[in-house]
């Protein structure tokens, strides 16, 4: 089957079943999802989703910093996303004397809002289906090198054709494992200033606990605002610049959901990977996951040790312990849910049918019929390599200052190049010195010292013997296996443990002194073990990667032909999608059943003054006690906090607009629930929930709990 045939069967199928899972492209939303959309009860059509001929809701979404979404809620440029998406602003702007993450931020005006050197969002102005022109040149003879060469080649030929004479960006994105090619033009905003922020005990009331969990009484959001130059073009941080008037704003509703209400989600979606063999799930969910589980447990438990007994260090590590504790739930949710949906089992099932499918014809065993044997050969070959690779990532450089030193790597290479030039070196000396004051701002040597010598501890003694690098096979027989002392003389010789050391290391630097760095112990550490990986096989393991993603891109396309009435959505991969579904409740075990909504008489019932994560602010108790919830109750009288819909969200979703069958906001997406986390892999309509901040609960906090009735304002509410 040629690309533009496959393609064009993307398009043309039946539309008999409601989706069931889906992160799919806006802009073929008219041909492919409209009518089943519709029959689910949306009021609106695709084109008022996206449309590059006038306003559409796409003009209202952001990717705001890189790794979540956000939503634009007034003609003023003022901005919703997750708490946790805002967070490593908040936790910067933060100190002994200006806490905001314990006891939130709000601006009294556009003055007091917070500049953000750094934070971006990006809207998107179009996409653009470009498969035939990327692929003009690709003959089938060709080897994947060669193939890439091409495609980079074009793919970097029409994007900058399509942004000629503008301020846009433009990246050619495959989609389909590279059986389709799309461009994607966007406009870049760097001027972002936190606006607002609730206090961690709403922000991220139920901490780590309740992460991945339903029910939940998190008031997950924080309040930015764009800001643009004179003519509303993007611009650097200025104090004449303005707020950002963009071409859509989203209208919120106050009327809340109900059960069996049509929802859906759109925001930037970070990866899944729904199509791969039984031996991918395998690796990642029984081999990969239980080695970063166990070695990020051993992080999260230093830190929640010191930083109990700190307030500052509390505030340092607040955003890194999110970060690390985030993925680590997640992890372990996974690997149960594909453990309790028989995951590998069933692809292992299907991965029978598909081959009863190639040997059913000629055609089809000369062009699949090698596909899954090689898939096998691959992955038996990759998996140590790759369960070493883990123990690198996770562990050898889990110690932050060994993955700090890791980082003047660059710098040593430079440096050892003779035909270097002295401004290159300066130029890359200053970047050093500038990312110095904001790694040592936030760390803490104790607690990174005693995280390296448990994380070496468990390396040496887990990882196979055949890969664990022969530096730290050697540092545990020089320290007799004592890895605290091999820790405190380690951390004491180094320069990368110390502001001071490693300043007097780059003042006054000369090309020649990279020999210092070279012979610092924890540098040496990170040198040795990557090097000694890539001789044992990391380089090999990038190979296999190539591979695998040539034979993923001919399994894609088999697979397409081999169900020609399944609608196959691409794996996410960080572009604007649209997720659809129904508000609904669901069982998690045998005699459960968990409601589709949760209210604040859930919070009172959590509050344990005792424990940080379940702290209730004064000020919300004496709100919940006099009932004073604004019209932001419920009809049923109670102000609920969060719900829970069929939406097929992932990472990178968080701070998504949940919007209602008329395009209005309901709420804000931050979460799945725990049962459904390995929809990444594989999707379980039964239990894949998205957990959404209800829009009323927000607009209650900003409103009756921080009086900032300014930003109210500037919203347009819809009953």
């Amino acid at each position: 089957m040629k690309i533009k045939t496959l393609l064009i069967s993307l398009i043309l199928l039946p539309f008999s079943l409601f989706a069931k899972e889906g992160i799919w492209l806006p802009y073929l939303l008219q041909q492919l999802n409209e009518p089943e959309m519709k029959e689910m009860g949306m009021r609106i059509s695709a084109s008022d989703i996206y449309d590059i001929n006038k306003t559409s809701i796409k003009d209202a979404i952001v990717q705001f910093g890189g790794g979540c979404t956000g939503e634009v809620v007034s003609d003023q440029g003022l901005l919703l996303t997750n708490h946790h998406c805002g967070y490593g602003s908040i936790q910067r702007h933060s100190s002994l004397a200006h806490d905001y993450l314990t006891n939130g931020f709000w601006s009294n005006s556009m003055e007091e809002e917070l500049p953000n050197p750094g934070l971006t969002v990006t809207f998107l102005v179009r996409m653009e289906d470009v498969t035939k022109q990327i692929i003009a040149g690709v003959k089938k003879e060709m080897t994947e090198a060669e193939r890439n060469k091409i495609i980079l080649q074009n793919s970097d030929r029409i994007a900058q054709a399509a942004i000629k004479g503008t301020h846009y960006e433009a990246r050619v994105r495959p989609f389909y494992y590279g059986n389709q090619y799309i461009l994607m033009i966007s406009e870049t905003f760097r001027d972002i200033r936190l606006v607002g922020a609730p206090p961690s005990n709403i922000g991220k009331f139920g901490g780590d606990t309740d992460n991945w969990m339903w029910p939940r009484h998190t008031g997950d959001f924080s309040i930015f605002r764009i800001y643009a130059d004179k003519n509303g073009n993007p611009a650097d941080y200025a104090k004449t610049n303005i707020p950002y008037k963009p071409k859509y704003s989203l209208p919120i509703s106050l009327k809340g959901v109900n059960k069996g209400d049509f929802t859906f989600v759109f925001g930037y979606p970070g990866r899944t990977q729904e199509y791969i063999p039984s031996q991918a799930v395998q690796l990642q969910a029984e081999i990969r996951n239980p080695v970063s589980i166990k070695l990020r447990d051993t992080r999260l438990n230093i830190m929640n040790e010191f930083q109990k007994q700190d307030p500052l260090v509390r505030i340092q590590y607040a955003a890194k312990n999110a970060g690390i504790a985030n993925g680590w739930k997640k992890m372990i949710g996974e690997s149960k849910g594909i453990k309790r949906l028989n995951g590998v089992t069933k692809k292992q099932e299907y991965e029978k049918q598909f081959t009863d499918w190639v040997n059913a014809t000629p055609q089809n065993k000369e062009q699949y019929g090698k596909l899954l044997p090689v898939f096998a050969d691959i992955y038996a070959e990759m998996t140590p390599l790759s369960l070493a690779s883990a123990y690198f990532t996770e562990g050898i450089v889990g110690s932050e200052a060994v993955s700090y030193a890791d980082g003047y790597a660059k710098l040593v290479t430079l440096c050892q190049n003779k035909e270097a030039k002295p401004e290159e070196i300066s130029k890359l000396i200053e970047s050093y010195k500038r990312g110095s004051q904001s790694f040592f701002k936030d760390y803490y040597q104790p607690i990174d010292k005693k995280i390296f010598a448990n994380l070496i501890k468990t390396v040496v003694k887990d990882m196979d013997s055949k890969y664990l690098p022969p530096v730290l096979a050697e540092l545990a027989k020089k320290y007799k296996d004592d890895y605290q002392s091999m820790a405190d003389k380690l951390f004491e010789q180094s320069f990368f443990t110390s502001q001071e050391k490693v300043t007097a290391l780059l003042n006054d630097f000369k090309q020649k002194d990279y020999r210092k760095i070279i012979k610092d112990p924890l540098f040496n550490i990170a040198f040795e073990s990557r090097a000694s990986l890539e001789t044992k096989g990391s380089e090999r393991l990038k190979i296999l990667q190539i591979q695998l993603d040539s034979l993923q891109r001919i399994y894609m396309k088999a697979q397409i032909e081999m169900q020609p009435d399944k609608r196959f959505y691409p794996d996410a991969n960080s572009t604007l999608r649209v997720a659809y579904g129904k508000v609904d409740d669901y069982k998690p075990a045998d005699g459960i059943r968990y409601q589709y909504f949760t209210t604040l008489d859930g919070i009172m019932e959590k509050e344990n003054p005792d424990v940080y994560d379940y702290v209730v602010e004064k000020k919300l108790k004496h709100l919940y006690k006099t009932k004073d919830f604004g019209p932001y109750a419920d009809k049923d009288g109670s102000l609920h906090v969060g719900f829970i819909a069929s939406n097929h969200t992932t990472g990178g979703n968080s701070g998504s607009p949940v919007l209602d069958a008329d395009g209005n906001l309901l709420g804000l997406n931050f979460d799945r629930n725990w049962e459904g986390t390995m929809s990444d892999l594989m999707y379980d309509p039964d239990q894949c929930r998205n957990i959404t901040l209800d829009i009323r609960y927000c607009l209650f906090i900003i409103d009756k709990f921080a009086g900032a009735k300014r930003l109210i304002n500037e919203m347009k509410m819809v009953q």
